[in-house]
């Protein structure tokens, strides 16, 4: 999601955040756009262990609320201004230099957490016109990944196992048209809740496989996440999952 990894180094200009905010930056300066005189801010934050973190502001504590409206918000989070792809990619860097991250057996640049990137379009008086919510997903932990990790990386990972399980539970109420969607089972479906059933919401999920013959399993799994991503239909007529 980031940019590509060469040894320890990121290139953040390589990666997909980079490229949608060059998207964004680009149609704002379009004809159709430039009228509206939109302000661009972006927040970062991080689920680690059920708990939410501000990567914007020295991995602050954040907490996660629904308000009246059904509306869930994480309280406090910042959003910072923006006025180029390259202040964009200041606040990526800023950001993922305190992001949990770890090695394992299977990854020298292992994701501990699951982060959220926030692109927000709002008018000169602050009204919200869009959000653009850009999940990086911490890889499902296979027991084999960890068995030689010690006791805090097995917890992280069964952690992200237990959120993701939980989103896959939600995915599955959407696509089967079940009526209870389970969001509140964990933090990140809480977080994620918006972009599923939220007004004018679409969804997106971009799957990366692996070709190797010992990666068959992982990417079979991958394959049918996102295929029951891409049936699934909310109750919300405008939530349409790509």
């Amino acid at each position: 999601m980031g940019g590509d990894f060469t040894g320890k180094d990121q290139n953040f200009s390589a990666g997909i955040y980079a490229m949608a905010a060059k998207d964004i930056f680009d149609l704002l300066r379009s004809q159709q756009y430039s009228q509206l005189d939109l302000k661009v801010s972006c927040s970062f934050f991080e689920i680690y262990g059920g708990k939410v973190f501000d990567l914007l502001a020295k991995r602050a504590k954040r907490r996660v609320l629904e308000d009246g409206n059904n509306v869930v918000n994480v309280v406090d989070l910042k959003e910072t201004p923006v006025l180029s792809v390259a202040s964009v990619l200041n606040a990526i860097k800023d950001g993922s230099a305190v992001r949990t991250s770890g090695q394992t057996s299977a990854n020298a640049h292992s994701s501990r957490s699951h982060a959220v990137f926030q692109i927000i379009l709002r008018s000169a008086r602050g009204k919200l016109h869009g959000k653009f919510s850009l999940i990086d997903l911490a890889g499902n932990e296979r027991g084999a990944d960890t068995s030689s990790a010690n006791r805090a990386t097995r917890l992280e990972g069964a952690e992200i196992n237990k959120s993701l399980l939980s989103l896959k539970e939600c995915i599955r109420a959407m696509s089967t048209n079940a009526g209870h969607i389970p969001f509140r089972a964990s933090k990140l479906t809480q977080v994620l809740r918006d972009s599923f059933i939220g007004d004018k919401a679409r969804t997106c999920m971009i799957a990366t496989l692996a070709p190797g013959q010992n990666s068959v399993e992982c990417t079979l799994n991958t394959l049918r996440y996102a295929d029951r991503v891409k049936r699934a239909r909310s109750r919300c007529p405008s939530g349409t999952p790509t």
